[in-house]
């Protein structure tokens, strides 16, 4: 099931740059963006109002850094990632720049989370880095006419989404899926909404191929690439989940080159190639594994039972 939810996640998150790249011919990054999420948050409120027993307990903390981690995670995040799409820098490129991301995460993990990270796992983040390397030396060779700090503006919605996955992992609050994801959606239809409303670019075009791309990014991209990251991230802990990104770099090669002609040759295949052996190295390797954030956070609590007053300590 573990692979299963793997393989579903890497799809499903490759497809944001790809839907990405269909948006930018008819429409800007913040129109794309509004309508990818004002209609998304009035049925997520929708379900919310129905299934009210999802949302008992929780206070207004819980919220607001659920909102906070909604900001980083995906406002911050995807308009870096569709701003510098409508730049110019390719769906490749883009997802090669994120692509470094583990190897913060995972360097991160030890001091921030008290995560055991392996002799082995750190040689699989190691071999992960250098096949984005390799892809991104020959995508950015054939990237053609591009300004060069289009380049530093994914790596600003990569470090987001790092700080997003260290505050929801740091946080001892148990949220349902349903209500963070429903949380992390309005907060972005709110500010994607204000920031299009503020520029002149709430209006979405006539164009059919808009649509497509609106789907596209609330089906694949939304539930499904969103969802499954954070439920990895529970389940199996920071350095796996942040892993798999390095498999977002050549699968969104591999599907720009299929769909939009991007340039794909023996040295991405060989990136690509790198970027799987890590990938199994990290999944494979150490004899320890990264708790799952359910576990961690309930083992505080577990602590404070075992020396409440009354309670005996031998």
């Amino acid at each position: 099931m573990n692979i299963l939810f793997s393989l579903a996640f890497v799809l499903c998150w490759s497809s944001g740059f790809i839907g990405a790249k269909l948006g930018a011919g008819s429409a800007s990054a913040l129109t794309i963006l509004m309508w990818r999420f004002l209609p998304l948050a009035v049925v997520l409120v929708a379900v919310a109002v129905v299934t009210r027993a999802a949302w008992r307990g929780l206070t207004t903390r819980d919220l607001t850094r659920q909102a906070v981690v909604g900001v980083l995670s995906q406002s911050g995040y995807l308009l870096s990632v569709y701003y510098a799409i409508q730049l110019g820098v390719s769906s490749g490129t883009t997802a090669l720049i994120d692509g470094v991301q583990p190897l913060v995460a995972g360097a991160l993990a030890g001091p921030l989370l008290g995560q055991y990270v392996s002799g082995r796992q750190w040689i699989g983040l190691g071999l992960g880095l250098s096949g984005v390397a390799v892809v991104t030396l020959a995508d950015a060779a054939a990237g053609g006419d591009v300004a060069w700090w289009a380049y530093a503006v994914p790596l600003l919605g990569m470090l987001s989404l790092v700080a997003a996955t260290f505050l929801e992992s740091r946080s001892r609050s148990r949220v349902a899926p349903s209500v963070s994801l429903t949380v992390h959606c309005v907060t972005s239809a709110v500010l994607f909404s204000v920031l299009a409303l503020a520029t002149g670019a709430a209006a979405p075009p006539a164009e059919g191929d808009f649509w497509v791309a609106v789907a596209w990014l609330v089906g694949l991209s939304t539930f499904g690439g969103y969802g499954l990251y954070w439920l990895i991230l529970k389940r199996s802990g920071v350095t796996k989940v942040n892993t798999l990104m390095f498999l977002m770099a050549p699968v969104t090669a591999v599907w720009g080159a299929l769909m939009f002609g991007e340039p794909f040759g023996l040295q991405t295949a060989l990136g690509l190639t790198v970027c799987l052996a890590a990938v199994v190295v990290v999944h494979r390797g150490g004899d320890r594994r990264d708790p799952p954030l359910a576990a961690a956070r309930a083992e505080p609590e577990k602590n404070r039972r075992t020396r409440s007053p009354g309670r005996s300590q031998r």
